[in-house]
């Protein structure tokens, strides 16, 4: 919305809101499609077949919900993990407005499978400090989606609300493999991850 021009006595913390404004919202999560291929991911865990970029709806896969989402990233049959790093500063948001407001830090991942196949898939979304130091974690565990699923894609969220001050960074990593241990690309299929910032 912004803030009104015909006000001219605008408070500095007016301006600090705005200024965090325009910076939320925003998916801090670069490439999270594979339309890049693996720009911008480190590859933490690439075993296997190692990871992969398919087309959607993929081998004995489904749709996915927003169509406008054309590609996956995809696991094999050993662990295949990779991680972004995001510099909340480096991003637009200012270190004291972040430790005072501690606004909402919102992450989602969407994930499927093969028909034919099984697979198991994790989250790990870690908050550090400026020295990388966790603050605050959350951690989904191994999901289990056994063989002949419906492969329909599945939303996995969380929200990071009063953490405290000192929050720098956002670690997201996620990752997966095949249940029947397969050659080839059977495992977890991952897209569309997001991490935003509310106001």
């Amino acid at each position: 919305e912004g803030l009104s021009k015909d006000n001219h006595t605008i408070r500095a913390e007016d301006w600090d809101a705005f200024y965090f404004c325009t910076s939320a919202k925003n998916n801090l999560l670069k490439n999270p499609c594979g339309e890049e291929e693996f720009n911008f991911w480190e590859l933490t865990d690439n075993d296997g077949n190692g990871w992969k970029v398919e087309d959607l709806p993929g081998d004995s896969g489904k749709p996915f919900p927003d169509q406008s989402i054309q590609k996956y990233f995809v696991t094999s049959f050993e662990w295949c993990r990779k991680t972004q790093l995001i510099n909340l500063v480096s991003e637009g948001f200012d270190a004291e407005i972040l430790d005072s407001l501690q606004p909402a830090i919102n992450v989602k991942d969407w994930y499927a499978g093969r028909h034919d196949s099984g697979f198991f898939y994790d989250l790990h979304v870690e908050l550090l400090s400026e020295d990388m130091s966790v603050i605050q974690e959350y951690k989904s565990g191994e999901i289990q989606v056994p063989q002949w699923s419906d492969a329909e894609w599945k939303e996995i969220s969380n929200t990071f609300t009063s953490y405290g001050p000192g929050i720098r960074y956002v670690k997201f990593t996620h990752g997966g493999k095949d249940s029947q241990f397969w050659g080839g690309w059977y495992g977890a299929r991952i897209t569309n991850s997001t991490v935003t910032v509310e106001q």
